[in-house]
């Protein structure tokens, strides 16, 4: 009867291990799910190379009046468009036309991130990178001097700048003096009760 018992005991045992397998293989089976995607192909897109870009924003730049001519030299998405304009236009007019510049190349998709530069040093700076581009001159180099040009026309951007915020600095300066004010308000009040 010992022997019934251990050999239905190992039964069940063997029974339930095994239906506790296939359980397990059936949940493993059902996360595995095949996904489709949809529209997979891959679009060629119509890009242009940085000389390309270039030569299209000089010739947008040099279309607008009182502009004699242009040079732009890209790096990535963005572009410095140098303007050579007449010596004898006002500082207003050369405002103006830079705006008007700006609005022609801001409709360019590839000009949308683009610089402009009346200042005559800085033009002949761009067209001297321009060249080196065209020359093939060591891309370090190139970008040194880009550096520098960006770093006469925008000399500091606000968004790098890591200030403390003012009403943290007048509420400390107010703690302090609050400390201080409290501690010269309790040296008077002892003169005061001693002295009574």
């Amino acid at each position: 009867m010992r022997i019934y018992i251990l050999l239905l005991s190992a039964f069940l045992l063997l029974n339930g291990c095994n239906s506790q397998d296939e359980s397990s293989e059936k949940t493993k089976d059902d996360n595995y799910k095949v996904t489709t995607v949809k529209n997979s192909t891959i679009k060629e897109t119509d890009r242009l190379t940085g000389k390309q870009v270039a030569n299209r924003l000089t010739q947008i730049a040099a279309s607008i009046p009182l502009v004699n001519d242009a040079t732009a030299v890209v790096i990535g998405k963005y572009a410095i468009v140098g303007i050579d304009i007449d010596d004898d236009i006002e500082r207003s007019q050369v405002g103006t036309i830079k705006y008007s510049v700006g609005e022609a190349l801001q409709n360019d998709p590839y000009g949308a991130n683009a610089i402009i530069v009346a200042d005559p040093d800085l033009n002949e700076r761009i067209r001297e990178v321009s060249r080196d581009i065209q020359n093939g001159k060591p891309v370090r180099g190139i970008l040194n001097e880009l550096s520098d040009i960006t770093s006469r026309i925008i000399p500091e951007i606000p968004g790098d700048f890591n200030q403390p915020a003012p009403s943290k600095t007048i509420e400390n300066q107010k703690k302090s003096l609050n400390k201080h004010n409290q501690e010269q308000l309790k040296r008077e009040q002892k003169k005061h009760s001693t002295s009574e």
